[in-house]
């Protein structure tokens, strides 16, 4: 779904969404509304918003696609780098940020590298999600230590690649697991962490000191690779 109110530039995206062959549009809108009745009546999977609509922010649709479509994966399209807006779509539940800068064709290739499990940040953005966590690691926090969860051995390494750029099929190959094991494995992280999304799981992950190194915001599309069958199903004692 492709939520865009200029009407040349929502034109643009489904034209090179069409022109993609393993994408399929499902529909396009152009306001908050339109988006929010949308998300009732069709089952997508990836939905793909701005942010200033006439009739609202995109940050009411993306709330209420995480509510009503918890697997979408949701990635925003916009002319803002706002540290604010930044920060609260990912809060909300987006795991892509991408400026309009970056060329239809950027574009095309951010959603797949979505669909392929990475996090899709325009440099600009990554830039100061960086910052936000070095500020916030450096602020000597002490309550988030009393908040860490315990995290299994399986846990704490899939953690680790994904915060790297690596997509779920790039996981499951480097620690020799399938890809249902290691989604099994994101979602129990997702529920410690109290997030909905990879992207906001690194960047709660790096605040509570989790990650022993700053994450790769800034993911290239991977292609998927084969893995062995599941030989570790269930987590860590």
């Amino acid at each position: 779904m492709v939520v865009e109110d200029d009407v040349v530039t929502r034109r643009l995206l489904c034209n090179a969404i069409d022109l993609e062959p393993s994408l399929r549009l499902a529909s396009a809108f152009g306001s908050v509304n339109d988006a929010l009745h949308g998300l009732e009546q069709e089952g997508i999977e990836l939905l793909l918003t701005d942010l200033g609509l006439p009739d609202g922010s995109g940050l009411e649709i993306i709330r209420h696609c995480r509510r009503v479509l918890p697997e979408a994966d949701i990635m925003v399209i916009t002319m803002s780098s706002e540290e604010s807006q930044v920060f609260a779509c990912i809060e909300a539940g987006a795991s892509g940020y991408v400026l309009k800068e970056a060329g239809h064709a950027d574009i095309v290739r951010a959603i797949m590298d979505l669909r392929a499990g990475g996090s899709p940040i325009s440099p600009m953005i990554a830039r100061k999600v960086l910052a936000r966590m070095r500020s916030t690691r450096t602020s000597g926090d002490e309550s988030l230590s009393t908040e860490m969860p315990g995290l299994t051995r399986r846990e704490s390494a899939i953690l680790e690649l994904i915060s790297r750029g690596g997509s779920f099929a790039k996981v499951a190959a480097a620690l020799s697991l399938s890809v249902s094991t290691v989604q099994t494995h994101v979602k129990r992280i997702y529920g410690k962490l109290s997030v909905h999304s990879r992207s906001e799981a690194v960047f709660e992950a790096h605040r509570r000191g989790l990650l022993r190194f700053e994450p790769e915001l800034d993911t290239k599309p991977s292609n998927p690779e084969p893995t062995e069958p599941d030989k570790m199903g269930s987590p860590d004692p």
